[in-house]
């Protein structure tokens, strides 16, 4: 058996949805079906009610989903036990986190939590949001870092995930400067559409950004230019001119602040971003019950303004 079996069942579990969990798992679709497949032919027994749309579980894919998940984390703990990692006095934190905060916010919050909570070490699995969160359900990492929206919920049943509310921050437009001017501006017209830069629509950004654009205070004149599942190649695209994109606050920073970007809309072009920390309640050992103590007892700042058709995001 394939151990990429079990994480391509657990992924079309999550969401329901074959184009989409092939998408996540950066596969094509006929080659993830063909994997779901060969796990069922494995198994001997069909894990996937393929008659109704959207897809569900069999009977005996919903036992499944579970076994799954244990056997992946009984992997990681076999392999966190042959480097010694469980050694007393030498707690590693693994991390599932979208690849914008392990850029640009983690580092600093490390910095603190290090010292916070003993741990000798940290791990990060850097991913898109939807895959973050497969992980930190399979038992890949002991702590999710995740961004939340109203509109684009994440959501783990409470009564086994503990959530806290760490930080918030904008989502916005971005553009480049070219002679002391914007080199586009929203939102384009019929004539001159402006060139977008913008996610994967499978991805949570991809989602917010079209949510953003349709509630815009003005019709929207594009064409899509560039599309990646990474802020980071987003970024990039913008600062070298490309054309509009949005970024997380925190990923725009350094380029705002040497002068090289600015944001290319107000907060009706914007949304606003809760971070939130998840950890399995069941499975926390005394690093992350001390990170998540620390977390509890520290206030996040809030929006002193939001846009009117997206403010839902924070708390």
């Amino acid at each position: 058996m394939d151990f990429r079996w079990l994480q391509d069942f657990l992924s079309l579990a999550e969401v329901s949805n074959f184009t989409e969990a092939a998408a996540t798992r950066h596969s094509s679709q006929p080659a993830f079906s063909r994997r779901i497949q060969q796990l069922e032919s494995w198994l001997g027994v069909e894990l996937i009610d393929r008659s109704c749309y959207p897809t569900k579980l069999t009977p005996a894919g919903e036992r499944f989903r579970r076994t799954a998940a244990d056997i992946i984390q009984q992997m990681v703990d076999a392999r966190a036990g042959i480097n010694g990692e469980s050694e007393i006095g030498q707690e590693v934190i693994t991390f599932a986190l979208p690849h914008t905060l392990a850029i640009s916010r983690f580092p600093a919050w490390w910095s603190v939590w290090q010292e916070i909570t003993g741990a000798s070490g940290c791990r990060l699995l850097a991913s898109n949001v939807h895959d973050a969160v497969t992980a930190h359900v399979a038992g890949l990492a002991d702590v999710l870092l995740v961004f939340h929206h109203a509109q684009q919920p994440i959501f783990l049943d409470p009564d086994h995930y503990e959530r806290v509310a760490i930080a918030s921050e904008w989502f916005r437009p971005y553009v480049a400067m070219k002679n002391g001017q914007p080199a586009y501006k929203l939102p384009g017209t019929a004539k001159s559409p402006f060139p977008l830069l913008n996610y994967s629509t499978s991805t949570f950004m991809g989602r917010m950004a079209d949510l953003i654009m349709q509630s815009a205070p003005a019709p929207v004149h594009s064409y899509k230019a560039f599309e990646s599942d990474l802020a980071s190649a987003l970024h990039n695209m913008i600062v070298a001119g490309h054309g509009i994109g949005w970024l997380p606050e925190s990923a725009a920073a350094d380029a705002v602040a040497d002068g090289k970007i600015k944001a290319a809309g107000d907060n009706r072009w914007s949304a606003p971003f809760t971070i939130y920390a998840f950890c399995d309640r069941a499975r926390s050992g005394p690093a992350v019950q001390r990170l998540m103590a620390h977390l509890r007892k520290s206030p996040i700042a809030l929006f002193a303004d939001k846009p009117a058709a997206l403010a839902s995001g924070n708390r």
